[in-house]
């Protein structure tokens, strides 16, 4: 996977944000990418890279939208990043339906594309990553069930992995969990959130936060995870603005 030219790629969630990033990024490494998403989307033509950008417009949490995306395309790299918009309120202003939205979402899709990675299978040397969150981590309490479902994100790309090493299938399956960003509209209303819930500016909050998160940086990362040796591949990784860092 040094290479990616020829190495078809599909964007799962590539509209916007961060998946944006990630199929700009693919394109400009060389690869064939098909970015799928609930709208139609424009991308520029890759200025140095030899890959072209292929949208399909599909729900991705649709199983049939799945297999027929993955059996027209045959990919060799399957990149998960779609899921729900946030709703930023303490617990007891959600709803059951504001809480779970993540669970009926983000997880729905995840488990769809990975099943159907291991039913198809992809060919042998392909890879999968799958975007959580950081709140996987440290937890997300003005978002609901998000951090859980980004939790679960986490161990459903893991099962994927013990089930194709038992069945021989040479799929590596990685899950990425980036850090809060501002750099995104979904990034932005968990930053105001919690600026406002910690009494301090925006701009205060989010220099106390490091670096920062770009799609830009995104895409990099996945490209890394890519081409690099498989037998280096760590289970999961934390993205922030200065990097990838592995969560085994």
């Amino acid at each position: 996977m040094s290479d990616l030219s020829g190495r078809t790629t599909i964007v799962v969630g590539a509209g916007r944000g961060l998946g944006r990033g990630v199929a700009s990024a693919l394109a400009e490494a060389g690869a064939p990418v098909v970015a799928v998403s609930r709208t139609v989307t424009d991308f520029p033509e890759p200025a140095n890279g030899s890959g072209a950008i292929r949208t399909e417009t599909a729900d991705a949490g649709d199983p049939s939208a799945v297999a027929d995306l993955i059996d027209r395309h045959q990919p060799t790299g399957i990149v998960v990043v779609a899921g729900a918009s946030l709703y930023m309120r303490p617990l007891q202003q959600h709803t059951w339906e504001s809480f779970s939205a993540h669970w009926h979402s983000d997880v729905r899709i995840s488990f769809h594309w990975v099943r159907e990675v291991l039913l198809t299978p992809l060919r042998p040397g392909s890879r999968v990553v799958v975007f959580g969150s950081g709140a996987a981590l440290a937890g997300s309490p003005l978002s609901g069930g998000y951090a859980g479902a980004k939790a679960t994100q986490r161990f459903i790309t893991a099962y994927a992995q013990q089930e194709a090493e038992r069945a021989g299938l040479d799929i590596a399956f990685t899950v990425v969990m980036p850090r809060m960003t501002p750099s995104t509209a979904f990034g932005r209303s968990a930053v105001r959130a919690y600026a406002a819930r910690s009494g301090v500016p925006e701009e205060e909050f989010v220099r106390k936060m490091g670096p920062v998160l770009t799609p830009e940086g995104a895409g990099a990362a996945v490209v890394e995870l890519l081409t690099v040796d498989a037998s280096s591949l760590a289970p999961g990784y934390l993205l922030t603005g200065a990097g990838l860092r592995r969560a085994d």
